[in-house]
Formats: C-alpha cells, structure tokens, sequence
C-alpha cells in the first residue's frame, strides 16, 4: 500500500514539475539568428513605406543593429496595449518602436517592467487641437475636464488620465494617428501624442487644421525594451555605441529631421 502511494505521489510531483518548468524557463532562446521586434505604425520611428516595406528611423536603426550582430531582423506588428505580454510570453524579442522607457504603465515604472537599452533619443508628449481652439490650450490646468485621446496603453495615456482629472475622459484608440483622427472628427477635444510624430504630421494634408499647443509637458527618452535577464540586451546596447560612434545614427536621423533628438545616455537602463 506505501509502495503503492508513494508512485502515486512521485508521478503527481512529475506532473506539477512538467506543469511549471515552461512558465519559469529563462536562458538563451532558440533561434539566435533571428531578432522579432514588436512595432506599431508610429510614423517617423517605424512605418510602412508606398511599397509595403517598414521604413523610419527606428527600421533603420534595427536594421543597422542586425547587421552588426549577423541577426536577422523581423518586425511583427503588435497591438501596443499587449506589448508586455508579447514580450514575456516570448513571440517577440524586444519592443522597439519609440518607446518612452521614462514612463509607467498602469502606475509602475516601465523600467521595472523590462530591461532597457542605452537610450538614444528623447521626446515629449504634446497636445493636439483644432487650431481654430489652439487658443484655449495655453497651459496644463486647460486640459482638466475635457475629452483626450490617446494610443491605449502607451505613455500619452498614462500622461492623459493624469491631466484629465476625474472630470475629464481619456478616448483610447489603437494607434496614435487615430487620436487625430478622434480631434477630427470631434469625438475629442485633444489628442495626446508624441511630439516627434505631430511635428512629422500636424499642420499637413489631412491633418492641416490641426495646430500643436503650446505646452510644455516634460522630458522623456526612447529606449528598447528586452525580457528581464536576456544577453541580447547587453549585445544590442554594444552595436548602438559602436553605430553612434561611427555617426551612422546621426547619418539616419538627418533623412528623417530628428537629428536634433539624437541623444545616448549609456548609463541610463543599466
């Protein structure tokens, strides 16, 4: 009977190891050749060109980056609110689509979140409006109570609920070219986006009766976003300082007018 219990209790701790040892693998993964970044379209950083192909400065960047380290590099289009999911479960290998590493998610720094890169270039949140409203948007206290749109999930969010106050609604849309859609069409007073992208789009085509305000909203940095504990953190933060030295990330930045932006902080992420 003993015997008898103690197979039983043997093959139930076998089953609760199997069970376990997935969800706490860590270690090299298995395919080094290859680097599957998650994006979204976040124009100048990473979009899609007039023939289909990913173009942007963060594109480039990667594509760069690969080269030094023999990889091939994939981009896989992710919804940007799953982002950490994405990464921990391990379908892409780092997040790298002009990622403010200086915010939080849901309240927690992104930092602790991920392992970050060097960071290479900074940016700031603006504010988007009609331009014929431009005029009421003058400071941060005239954001509290109205409607802002912004990309659900990304640090314009974080920044929006926080401005809004308890008064105010935050309209989460799918990518940040849909919150001036939102301003548009005027289910939004406001959207929130990066200012590296209203500088690239407000003012123009489409979007030509939009104006950006004039508020400041502070400092944050990009950065790329790696699973807790991988090596290739480490390798892609060797090919970045290698490419800066050499001016190659200036030589990217000047065919997309961020050139002014680029700015590598090696200490920050480590």
């Amino acid at each position: 009977m003993k015997r008898v219990f103690s197979m039983l209790l043997g093959g139930i701790m076998l089953i609760s190891m199997l069970l376990v040892l997935p969800s706490c693998a860590t270690g090299p993964k298995a395919d080094q050749s290859k680097m599957v970044l998650g994006v979204t379209e976040f124009e100048p950083m990473n979009y899609r060109d007039s023939n289909g192909n990913w173009a942007g400065f963060d594109t480039q960047f990667a594509l760069l980056v690969g080269e030094k380290l023999g990889m091939e590099v994939e981009f896989q289009l992710i919804e940007w609110s799953n982002k950490f999911i994405e990464l921990d479960s391990g379908a892409i290998d780092a997040i790298w689509n002009g990622f403010t590493a200086t915010a939080e998610e849901d309240g927690i720094p992104r930092i602790d979140l991920c392992d970050m890169s060097y960071s290479y270039m900074f940016n700031t949140q603006s504010i988007v409006v009609r331009s014929d409203r431009v005029g009421e948007f003058m400071s941060e206290r005239d954001i509290a109570g109205i409607t802002l749109a912004a990309e659900s999930g990304s640090a314009g969010e974080s920044k929006a609920k926080r401005l809004v106050g308890e008064s105010g609604e935050v309209i989460g849309v799918p990518k940040q070219i849909n919150t001036l859609m939102e301003v548009m069409s005027g289910a939004s007073d406001a959207a929130i986006i990066d200012i590296i992208m209203a500088n690239q789009l407000v003012g123009t085509g489409s979007y030509a009766d939009l104006a950006i305000a004039d508020i400041d909203l502070g400092y944050e940095v990009y950065a790329i976003g790696f699973r807790s504990g991988d090596s290739l953190r480490d390798k892609v933060n060797e090919a970045i300082l290698e490419l800066y030295n050499e001016g190659k990330l200036h030589e990217i930045a000047r065919k997309y007018d961020l050139e002014h932006k680029v700015e590598l902080d090696t200490s920050f992420g480590q």
